[in-house]
């Protein structure tokens, strides 16, 4: 645990990367607007959350498929567990915190904040969202919020911090087919924002 506590000091302190991790594995073309441009736009806030936790001498962090909504923009994808910002929320650390309790059953009480990641804007869908790394010393016992959550992904962290330095191209019907950097995970497709999220967080992880 001290040797944990000490990478944990270590991550808290690292300069963030920004758009340049995240672009790494951006689609093809996408355009990062200002932040005035995404103020003009009224965006809506959100929070995610990355939250590690030990299995068997390893280290993981939870993956959801979210459950398919006509009237969601990212229903059907693979996301971290997160949410929109409400107003009970103190900010959007504990968005992301309540986020996780709710989706995937982890108590409040037994997640811990390590920092918050680049924000990252969403066009599809107006979101701004604010990305936190967390970790908890518990066993988790996932309980699914099943009108959000089809089902959970136990995504080692030994996937993200080994991830080649040329992305897998694929084409997907969501975007139309055209090829967009995944990571290809026993079957499951991450793309989009959420690989770009875990694109900072892997640079991160790198320099601890």
């Amino acid at each position: 645990m001290r040797n944990f506590t000490n990478l944990i000091e270590r991550f808290s302190q690292v300069e963030l990367n920004g758009f340049e991790a995240q672009r790494k594995y951006a689609p093809v073309g996408r355009i990062t607007p200002t932040w005035e441009e995404i103020k003009h736009k009224n965006p809506k806030k959100a929070a995610v959350n990355i939250l590690l936790y030990s299995k068997n001498g390893k280290w993981f962090f939870p993956l959801i498929l979210r459950t398919f909504n006509q009237n969601d923009h990212h229903s059907g994808q693979i996301s971290l567990p997160g949410g929109q910002y409400e107003k009970q929320d103190i900010n959007l650390a504990s968005t992301a915190i309540r986020e996780t309790f709710e989706e995937i059953g982890i108590p409040k009480n037994k997640i811990k904040i390590i920092r918050e990641l680049s924000p990252i804007y969403i066009p599809t869908s107006n979101y701004y969202v604010h990305s936190f790394v967390s970790w908890t010393s518990i066993s988790p016992d996932f309980k699914l919020q099943k009108s959000e959550v089809q089902e959970l992904i136990q995504l080692p962290l030994s996937t993200i911090l080994n991830l080649p330095k040329e992305p897998e191209m694929k084409s997907l019907p969501s975007t139309k087919n055209q090829k967009v950097p995944i990571i290809d995970f026993n079957g499951y497709i991450i793309w989009g924002a959420t690989f770009m999220i875990l694109s900072e967080f892997r640079d991160l992880m790198k320099k601890v």
